[in-house]
């Protein structure tokens, strides 16, 4: 009997698909790839503006980086005084805090003079590349949460929402059809950074990690020969007919023959760009490479950059990833000096490098974490988490350089001036990369979902 008249809307018996999955996946990959016609994937919005940037670079600290201590100094005229805040928790309770000395430095930076503090002094030398926005706000003040809102631009997990990546890979579509569209670098804070959510697996990120394998299991077994593996993908590809035609309805599996048949075809391309060798020291040792605290951010951002340059449209780097992240300093905010050294000369080399390059003018870098924190401590030297204000940073790709937009209050708790929910940030770079953010909408099961459905669009004071 035919197996779709027994499942007219799709399913299939487990006994059929078992016996046809295991040569039928890689088959339909194969076949995929030897039959390409070399055609870029298209995406599902139109590029309605003028693109900017061509790439994103998406810097995410994970944790919760320091706004007071790093690009939005206040000084210490209310150091010691009682004020009025909330214990970001499950109760969000109103509390009486002393706001604590703020122990670092700052200068003036660049032609600009934007004062950084002393911990990031290699950022600071690239200050005028960079728009500082010092009013970002977001409603969460629990880590896991504030993720899933900075990353998605929505609240909670009732819906399977998308990451901004996924939607920038489901709109744009590929530009080198031998790279994914949106890559991961880095230890994430939450599985919600890598998702695709309702736009579907195949716009989820594709973890890269620096050195020999980028992709863990992507090579074929040592040993196999040119002759041996020419011939399995003959007989493969003589399997993939019948399998694309009897499973082509199942939206999973069509998600997961698209994973392997862009694996078939990172073969070729993945190792070139983890491949250092030809870069010359000069470059390596403006990342930091090569050196103890900045070798291993360094790669990633090195290794960024070259996806960047073979078409890669959306890198995001997590840094500090895994429980709440290396940047929730409670404790004690000297604790941000080691993170700081671990990113300030990686950042300011990519930032030179896309320059020296011609790369910068379409090359987006953005520099953003869950949250800021607080001028209060928790009885500490450190600080509690603080949504209502905060600094995300952004250079390149049709930015305007050696700027800050935006402030905070006098003791820079609550954002005030020009306060910008963190959608705003989304909407800003899906401006820059030539995406009208009012027409990017989906259905799913009848309900229309929005990129953005809080805030007020692009951060426009900062647009070249």
């Amino acid at each position: 009997m035919n197996s779709n008249s027994i499942y007219p809307c799709g399913r299939v018996s487990r006994r059929g698909f078992l016996t046809k999955a295991a040569g039928g996946f890689f088959g339909v990959a194969v076949g995929g790839l030897l039959a390409d016609d070399n055609k870029l994937k298209g995406g599902h919005f139109p590029i309605e503006l003028e693109a900017k940037a061509k790439s994103v670079i998406y810097l995410f600290m994970c944790g919760g980086v320091s706004q007071l201590d790093t690009f939005d100094p206040k000084g210490n005229k209310y150091a010691g005084k009682l004020m009025d805040g909330t214990a970001f928790g499950d109760n969000v309770a109103e509390i009486k805090r002393p706001v604590i000395p703020c122990i670092r430095t700052f200068k003036p930076c660049g032609k600009s003079g934007i004062p950084v503090s002393d911990i990031l002094p290699n950022v600071g030398e690239v200050i005028d590349e960079i728009a500082v926005v010092r009013s970002m706000w977001n409603h969460e003040g629990n880590h896991f949460p504030a993720v899933i809102e900075t990353v998605t631009g929505k609240r909670g997990r009732a819906f399977d929402h998308p990451s901004l990546g996924g939607w920038i890979s489901y709109g744009l579509g590929t530009a080198n059809k031998n790279l994914p569209t949106f890559v991961n670098i880095g230890r994430p804070s939450s599985p919600v950074q890598l998702t695709g959510g309702y736009l579907g697996a195949s716009v989820a990120a594709t973890p890269f990690q620096p050195g020999d394998t980028p992709i863990p299991n992507l090579y074929p077994p040592k040993g196999s020969t040119a002759a041996e593996r020419d011939l399995q993908m003959q007989t493969l590809l003589g399997m993939n007919k019948e399998f694309r035609d009897v499973y082509n309805v199942n939206t999973d599996i069509a998600a997961r023959i698209q994973s392997y048949e862009l694996a078939a075809r990172m073969q070729l391309s993945a190792p070139e760009v983890v491949n250092f060798s030809n870069e010359p020291k000069s470059v390596l040792d403006i990342y930091g490479i090569g050196e103890k605290e900045t070798d291993d951010f360094g790669r990633q951002l090195l290794m960024a950059r070259r996806l960047a340059e073979k078409g890669v449209r959306y890198i995001q780097i997590c840094n500090g990833g895994g429980g709440n992240g290396s940047w929730d300093a409670h404790v004690d905010m000297k604790e941000h000096e080691k993170s700081c050294r671990a990113v300030d000369k990686p950042i300011s080399g990519l930032i030179r490098d896309l320059k020296q390059r011609g790369m910068l003018d379409s090359t987006l870098v953005v520099f953003s974490s869950d949250f800021g924190r607080t001028p209060w401590s928790q009885n500490t030297t450190g600080r509690d988490h603080n949504p209502k204000g905060y600094s995300v940073w952004l250079a390149g790709g049709g930015i305007k350089g050696g700027m800050t937009h935006g402030e905070t209050d006098e003791v820079g708790y609550n954002a005030v001036v020009d306060r910008h929910y963190c959608s705003d940030l989304h909407a800003t770079i899906v401006h820059q990369l030539g995406l009208n953010y009012e027409n990017m909408e989906i259905s799913v099961f009848g309900r229309p979902f929005h990129l953005l459905e809080e805030g007020n669009g692009p951060i426009k004071a900062i647009l070249a």
